[in-house]
């Protein structure tokens, strides 16, 4: 049995070393190791052997030299396939790449990103809550009570009996906010998010849109205090010669109130189609937290005060980036987006 393992072996090693593709490499493996190979004929008959160890010994040896020689040359005609595909695959490095399209920020998760950056640095908290609202935190304890005409104006979304909502605006995370606080701890936090009306969409209105809610409660807080912050929001958000203004307003929830207006930076004051010829552009809402939301969310009015303010972050980002649709902020299509790509703008 050694002597024919022997002369098995010489014969492998010679046929293996004539092989030039995979084809024939893979007809020498079938004529070895097929179902009616040598190599496998030969363990089969270790039955009809006496002494079936050293039989089994030497079959062993001629099936690892195959197995050992076969790799050995499957590499090599793997280096030679490769190295010709590799001459014949020239690549020109100077021409020019193929632009790819790709993704980005949405403009409007931009500018509410870039709005919470400049509150947190300030030390306000980014807070969130249910979009599913009760009536008693959308309404009733920020001064709107049942019947009161503030809630015909809002269109309100309802699900349940007038009781169960979605959020008309974020401000019932303030309240909630400062029922978290027990009514003796100061407060400044911020609330971004969605909020629902039944408003018919149009370049200027959707029945959902984002707004970004601010609250600071302490000892002594007053409307300079407010007036102070909207400063250093309106310089970071538009620039360090932005100027900004209060006129007197109304809201429910606020006393005194303020309507917001910064100065125009298209026309820097002299009047134009932006801001309607004044030189002034109102963004937001802002005032006094009124006495009877302070006292409804557990704060004495007569040692908490505090400021409130409200933006709707698709009038900054139009505003900033000169979208005149708020539609755009929601398609799916690139060939509209890709104006207001923020890496281009």
């Amino acid at each position: 049995m050694k002597e024919k393992v022997e002369a098995l072996s010489e014969e492998l090693i010679e046929k293996i070393s004539k092989i030039s593709n995979k084809k024939e490499l893979n007809d020498l493996k079938v004529e070895y190791m097929g179902k009616k190979g040598i190599i496998t004929e030969l363990q089969s008959g270790i039955k009809d052997v006496i002494d079936k160890k050293e039989y089994g010994i030497e079959v062993n040896k001629i099936r690892t030299l195959f197995n050992d020689n076969y790799d050995k040359k499957l590499n090599e005609l793997d280096t030679i396939e490769l190295n010709k595909k590799l001459e014949s695959e020239n690549i020109d490095i100077s021409l020019p790449a193929t632009e790819i399209p790709i993704g980005s920020p949405n403009i409007l998760e931009s500018i509410i990103e870039e709005v919470e950056e400049v509150f947190m640095s300030m030390g306000y908290d980014v807070v969130d809550g249910p979009e599913i609202e009760e009536d008693k935190y959308n309404f009733e304890l920020l001064n709107i009570p049942k019947g009161h005409p503030a809630r015909d104006a809002q269109d309100t979304f309802y699900i349940e009996d007038e009781s169960i909502l979605l959020r008309s605006q974020t401000s019932p995370v303030q309240a909630r906010t400062m029922l978290a606080a027990g009514g003796n701890k100061p407060v400044r936090m911020i609330c971004p998010g969605k909020t629902y009306r039944r408003d018919a969409d149009d370049a200027t209105h959707s029945h959902q849109f984002m707004q970004i809610e601010g609250l600071l409660v302490d000892k002594n807080i007053s409307l300079s205090d407010l007036k102070g912050t909207f400063d250093v929001i309106a310089k970071k958000l538009f620039g360090e010669n932005c100027e900004t203004r209060f006129r007197p307003s109304y809201y429910q929830f606020t006393e005194p109130s303020v309507e917001t207006d910064i100065s125009c930076f298209a026309c820097k004051g002299s009047g134009c189609s932006l801001c309607k010829n004044t030189g002034w552009i109102t963004v937001s809402g802002a005032g006094m937290v009124h006495p009877n939301v302070l006292r409804n969310c557990g704060y004495d009015p007569k040692v908490w005060s505090g400021f409130a303010f409200g933006f709707g972050a698709e009038r900054l980002a139009m505003l900033k980036y000169g979208i005149n649709d708020i539609r755009t902020f929601y398609q799916t299509d690139l060939r509209e987006s890709k104006p207001f790509d923020r890496r281009e703008v």
